[in-house]
């Protein structure tokens, strides 16, 4: 009997499995195969066609399996004892044996049980004879062993699930303290299955198949992968710098034998086959290398665009490009030597460091991501900011300042705006004096303020604003005000006591009249002036007990300066 991994798709249930006719119920067994994939080996034998084999017993196990990669989009090899072709007396025995004697082990167990049989001198593969497994689930049920025992405990009860496990043990003890503070805290966002090789790789798992360069003189970390029969890197950086030598140095090598060009294409470029057109060599064809995110590197030979293959058929030639003078490897050399010097320079001038983020802010660049405070609402809410005193001062001094970046004053934001390129940008923020550059800072800083957080609520208390003096409810709040409750604790600050006790059972439509009135000074009501609902004031208040205000909860999370130890701002002064 030889013990096998077999693809999903090389397997068929066999005439002689005892449960072979129609469609086997595997209700009770789903949970366990989704968690922990199929443990206990299927029986199967050759059916006469190269690498396909029937399933002589095991077909629940098969179809709980087929099931879970409809549901995943991923397929994984099926545990297999093979047994001798032909001999249908031994194949209907086992399916008998199989399904009348069926055993689902604990995995922990196992393992627990694996573990004492190798401290006692046995090693992987008699272990997998004995108990006929394969020789790769015995690795795989000894890869536990290289978790911290609650993560076993949590596998065991079903907490955690095989996904999960499975890049557990890639990683070093202190990272599994690591994501079991993650696992602990609430709202932790702890990574688990996928999102977990991710985590534990800084963010990309590179495999060692991926790898140009020979691995045996590579000296960075790499890391077993027992479940997916795999090994990845365990430093993303060490890899990029052997795998991009060993890209150039494979460029040089076309270069070498007369490539006229070998295009080596950025992670975030791919190679669009239909956007080309084959070309030998002695035609001018080019060479490109592709390199994805993951590492993997595709070479395709002989290759012209489209727009060149048309001037090739009408006989006309294409532009060689010139064999640029120095490599790529060359270029990172001057580019880095060249980015240090300038760094060491700007610490000691913070005026044109000043400009220099000013202008990343507005333009952006790969390392810089600024994104633009869209104040989305509904249609009501949306007019009333639109239309209130604050939003009319920021935006006459944002059309201001976009005149003076000599850009268009009917612009909707400053930031984000690369027209002009960041160098431009610099260029003309270096003639401005350096209040200018604070204005125009400060419109950024505004247009790019998250709206729902904390440092608006800081901000507001750090610098007194009173809200009375820019604001006052109006009727995109007062219509969305549903609780009677509060609704008649407004009406008590607008009107006082008397009015309030006297409209209790009114209904809210005739509450809400009455405050407009208040606030307009109409129907004869004295008019009220610098009236603001607590929620909108610095800092916020509620009118229960009952939370849930976004704004109230904010402002109470915030220190108060007093608990600060650092001394209040001055004003800001930069030496241009």
């Amino acid at each position: 009997m030889e013990l096998k991994h077999i693809e999903l798709a090389n397997l068929a249930v066999s005439g002689l499995n005892m449960r072979g006719k129609g469609k086997a119920d595997i209700a009770n067994i789903l949970p366990s195969v989704r968690a922990r994939g199929v443990l206990v080996p299927l029986i199967v034998r050759a059916n006469g066609t190269p690498d396909t084999y029937e399933i002589v017993a095991g077909k629940r196990r098969y179809q709980a399996a087929l099931t879970v990669a409809e549901e995943t989009g991923e397929q994984e090899a099926l545990p297999c004892a093979v047994i001798a072709a032909g001999d249908d007396a031994s194949a209907l025995e086992a399916s008998l044996i199989e399904n009348v004697a069926r055993l689902d082990p604990d995995e922990v167990t196992r393992w627990e049980s694996f573990t004492r049989l190798v401290r006692e001198g046995r090693k992987p593969e008699q272990i997998a004879a004995t108990f006929g497994l394969t020789e790769l689930q015995v690795k795989r049920t000894l890869a536990l062993g290289n978790l911290l025992p609650r993560i076993r405990n949590l596998y065991r009860r079903g907490e955690i699930d095989a996904a999960t496990v499975r890049h557990l043990t890639l990683i070093s003890k202190a990272q599994q303290q690591a994501w079991f503070a993650l696992f602990d805290t609430p709202g932790g966002n702890c990574p688990t299955g996928s999102q977990l090789k991710a985590w534990a790789f800084g963010g990309a798992s590179i495999p060692v198949s991926a790898a140009l360069f020979d691995v045996n003189g590579y000296s960075g970390g790499i890391v077993s992968d027992l479940f997916g029969e795999d090994r990845y890197f365990t430093d993303a950086a060490a890899f990029w710098v052997a795998q991009n030598e060993a890209v150039e140095a494979r460029a040089e090598a076309y270069r070498e034998v007369g490539w006229s060009e070998v295009v080596v294409l950025g992670q975030s470029e791919y190679f669009q086959s239909w956007e080309h057109e084959r070309c030998p060599k002695r035609k001018g064809g080019r060479v490109y290398i592709a390199v994805s995110p993951r590492g993997d590197v595709a070479f395709h030979e002989g290759y012209v665009t489209l727009k060149e293959a048309r001037k090739l058929a009408k006989g006309e030639g294409i532009d060689t490009p010139k064999r640029p003078e120095i490599t790529s490897g060359q270029q990172d050399y001057v580019d880095l030597h060249r980015h240090a010097a300038v760094r060491a320079k700007m610490v000691d001038q913070p005026g044109i460091a000043l400009r220099v983020a000013v202008a990343h802010m507005i333009a952006g660049s790969p390392l810089w991501t600024v994104r633009v405070e869209q104040q989305r609402a509904a249609d009501a809410v949306v007019e009333s900011v639109e239309s209130s005193l604050s939003e009319a001062m920021f935006d006459a001094r944002r059309r201001k300042l976009l005149t003076v970046l000599g850009l268009d004053p009917e612009m909707p934001v400053i930031a984000g705006n690369d027209s002009e390129g960041l160098s431009a940008l610099f260029l003309r923020l270096v003639a401005l004096d350096e209040g200018t550059v604070l204005d125009i800072l400060s419109v950024v800083m505004g247009e790019t303020l998250h709206a729902h957080s904390d440092i608006v609520d800081t901000l507001g208390g750090h610098l007194g604003i009173n809200m009375a003096e820019v604001s006052q409810c109006d009727d995109a709040l007062l219509r969305g005000v549903r609780d009677r409750e509060v609704l008649h604790e407004m009406l008590r600050e607008v009107a006082g006591d008397m009015v309030a006790d006297a409209n209790v059972k009114v209904t809210g439509m005739v509450k809400r009249q009455i405050i407009r009135d208040y606030l307009a000074g109409a129907g004869g009501r004295s008019k009220v002036e610098s009236w603001v609902p607590r929620w909108l004031r610095f800092p916020a208040s509620a009118y229960t007990d009952r939370g849930g205000v976004g704004s109230v909860e904010r402002s109470a999370s915030i220190p108060t300066m007093a608990d600060q130890s650092e001394p209040a701002c001055d004003p800001i002064r930069i030496a241009a």
